[in-house]
């Protein structure tokens, strides 16, 4: 079984393609099947290729991280292997802060929700100036 020992690691980007691969050797040729270890693989997401020695995921993401097993299986016997996922994430915006117009002595808010693998820390500044 490529890659060899029990357990690997990968690290992707979010929005990326996840490439995962998994070779086994053996007479008669071993079936490769892939899980997600406590859930799902995504559905509309997911892709095999090269007879199942390669899982596809498109536009991956955060929840997309977890560990995933390959499992070589024939008549006589099995042989597995996990690899650890984590996908990274640049800082992106759940609710990006508008342009606000306001009056003089009106009261107003601006709102600023990010995300990110590592969590991203958020900073205000006027004019550049930190607040």
């Amino acid at each position: 079984l490529t890659p060899t020992g029990s357990t690997s690691t990968k690290v992707e980007l979010r929005g990326n393609v996840l490439l995962l691969e998994c070779i086994a050797a053996g007479l008669p040729t071993p079936v490769i099947r892939w899980i997600k270890e406590g859930g799902e693989l995504p559905a509309n997401r997911t892709f095999f290729e090269n007879f199942k020695k390669t899982l596809k995921i498109i536009d991956v993401s955060e929840a997309d991280s977890g560990n995933y097993k390959c499992i070589a299986r024939n008549a006589l016997g099995s042989v597995h292997h996990v690899i650890s996922v984590t996908v990274k994430a640049a800082p992106y915006w759940i609710t990006a802060p508008r342009n606000l117009v306001l009056s003089p002595g009106e009261d107003g808010a601006l709102i600023c929700r990010a995300n990110g693998n590592p969590k991203p820390s958020i900073s205000w500044l006027a004019n550049g100036v930190p607040i």
